[in-house]
């Protein structure tokens, strides 16, 4: 009956079932997958696999998906490119030449011996292998995303080998039309030649994007046409990819370079928010169409090839990527998330795969064989990630410099010196009283050192570094941390051992009060509560009305809270938020 009404909308027009079931097993499987803790990436890619010619066979030809999803990785670099200003992608030159061009050049060397081991010609080892050196993009980057640490330094090291591993493509295409049958017949002139096209368009699109794309994005704000300023900016996305492919780069590189252009622009962040959905939708749509392109026949004819091949090449991408971050003296955690998260191939593989078989080095058995094995690798990564963010231990802080308490003894015992505790601490100096103050952030007890403070490494939930701390003879002890488990901790502690000692407490919001409350400390306040009451006061004069009367109205709202505050600790009610009750009436809904 589906297939039916599928073939009556064909014969009608647009045929709107493909979409929905693209959507749904989206929408279905990637929340399900996060939820499970494997990630989006191995949701998408398991949905495409259900859904497609090897799955249920809702899908017949993944191909052609493939090549439209090819636009979110398209949008995804544009939008990198959005945020490397010019002068930073200056500072990273030494980490794409240096760090990319080793990292490149030792994986190909250790993965060409892998089809040499296995009895294949050199040609056909020399393309397997450098096609698996090629990361996949698409996966790094949303792995980085989700980890958050795209603008980290070792995020920023990754990025930079990407980029190299963008621009490798065409000379390894180039490589691979010379190892062709009759490649070696290519004329200097015509290699040349080939070369001097891709400049040519890399400084066409660099005029264009110093001297025409900012004029052309200022003349169309001034439109006020919202839909044709996302249509520029889809326009100069897709036309800088075109431009790059058709002078045989990537489409990708065409777009990085075309947001690094435009990343000084004034129109860089509404650029930003109207490509961000197109690329979301289209890079989700990229993971289901690799999904789809498993070809489980191959594998089932050729698993043991598959396997030997994937595992082989993952191991041997892996030591040369760690080998190469030591070379670099990064960190062991550091070189060896780098491995794993970069172990893949990657989507420019099923490019340069192709090349290869149109030019006669590989067969389409061959062809398929190559590509289900790096499918299957990107299926594993996330994966691999998952295991190593197990296995490896969190990272015990350095305590090189740090002194612990030791028969310390102050009038103010400040457990905590972060964001708020730094702030409360000032009151008390203005005063001259004398501060021991404890924390266990090791890069904030450096950071407070630079600025004069002296902190001791001490965790306020021990008795045995309260006792050492000095809170038996402190006069007050202040709770500031950044932590509510363990400020509720540190406060029962306190007043369980020194209960003679006033103690003042910062809390997280309403239930977090009523708990320290019922823990014994003297004071408390809610974090937000004065600075937010104070940015209202300040809204009220902003809209013209007069000190007297937001003074009253200020004063009213904390009184209420207070009121209401009193009843919940009495009666033991908390509802779980963090809202003022009976101040404002809400429209529609009775008083809030």
């Amino acid at each position: 009956m589906a297939a039916e009404t599928a073939h009556a909308a064909a014969a009608h027009g647009f045929d709107i079932l493909p979409v929905v079931v693209l959507l749904a097993a989206a929408v279905v499987a990637v929340p399900l997958f996060k939820r499970l803790g494997l990630g989006s990436v191995l949701g998408y890619l398991a949905a495409g696999l259900v859904i497609g010619p090897f799955g249920l066979g809702l899908f017949s030809d993944p191909q052609s998906i493939l090549h439209v999803a090819e636009l979110g990785v398209v949008m995804f670099l544009f939008i990198i490119g959005l945020e490397m200003q010019p002068s930073r992608l200056w500072s990273m030159r030494g980490e794409i030449f240096g760090l990319g061009l080793v990292q490149v050049g030792v994986c190909i060397a250790l993965l060409i011996c892998v089809g040499l081991v296995l009895g294949f010609p050199a040609a056909q080892s020399f393309v397997a292998g450098t096609g698996f050196v090629l990361t996949s993009t698409a996966i790094v980057m949303q792995m980085l995303e989700e980890r958050r640490a795209l603008g980290l330094p070792k995020g920023r090291r990754i990025m930079a080998i990407l980029l190299l591993e963008d621009l490798a493509i065409v000379p390894l295409l180039a490589l691979v039309a010379f190892l062709a049958p009759g490649g070696a017949e290519v004329t200097l002139q015509q290699r040349l030649a080939s070369v001097g096209i891709g400049l040519g368009a890399i400084a066409a699109l660099v005029v264009a994007g110093r001297y025409a794309l900012d004029p052309m994005f200022r003349l169309l704000g001034k439109a006020r046409a919202r839909e044709v300023m996302t249509a520029a900016a889809l326009l100069v996305v897709l036309g800088a990819a075109l431009l790059m492919q058709a002078a045989g780069l990537s489409m990708a590189m065409g777009a990085f370079l075309a947001g690094v252009l435009l990343s000084e622009s004034s129109f860089r962040h509404q650029l930003e928010a109207d490509v961000e959905p197109f690329r979301g939708v289209l890079l989700g749509l990229f993971f289901l169409g690799v999904g789809m392109a498993l070809d489980l026949s191959v594998i089932a004819a050729n698993w043991r090839l598959v396997a030997v091949s994937a595992v082989a090449y993952m191991v041997l991408k892996t030591i040369g990527i760690y080998g190469v971050a030591r070379l670099f003296r990064a960190g062991h955690r550091e070189a060896l998330e780098r491995a794993v998260l970069m172990a893949q191939g990657g989507e420019f593989a099923f490019v340069l795969y192709a090349a290869a078989t149109g030019v006669g080095i590989l067969d389409v058995t061959g062809d398929a064989i190559l590509t289900a094995t790096i499918i299957v690798s990107m299926a594993a990564t996330p994966l691999l990630v998952i295991a190593h963010d197990r296995l490896v231990p969190k990272p015990a802080p350095s305590l090189e410099g740090m002194e612990a308490p030791e028969n310390l003894s102050a009038s103010v015992l400040l457990i905590g010196f972060g964001r708020f505790g730094q702030i409360v601490s000032q009151p008390l100096l203005a005063r001259s009283c004398s501060i021991t103050i404890i924390e266990t952030n090791t890069d904030g007890i450096r950071d407070a050192r630079d600025f004069g403070f002296k902190v001791h490494y001490g965790d306020g939930t021990r008795l045995d570094i309260l006792h050492a701390a000095g809170a038996g003879e402190a006069r007050l002890i202040a709770i500031t941390v950044d932590d509510r488990e363990a400020s509720l901790k540190i406060a029962e502690l306190v007043k369980a051992e020194f209960p003679l000692v006033p103690v003042i407490a910062r809390a997280f919001d309403r239930g977090h009060a009523i708990e320290l409350i019922h823990a014994g400390v003297d004071f408390q306040i809610r974090e937000t509560l004065e600075s937010a009451l104070a940015l209202g006061a300040k809204g009220l004069s902003l809209l013209d009305v007069d000190d007297e009367e937001v003074a009253r109205v200020v004063e009213n709202v904390r009184r209420r809270d207070a009121e209401r505050f009193a009843i919940e600790i009495t009666d033991g009610i908390y509802a779980g938020r963090d809202l003022i009750h009976g101040n404002v009436p809400v429209k529609g809904s009775g008083s809030a």
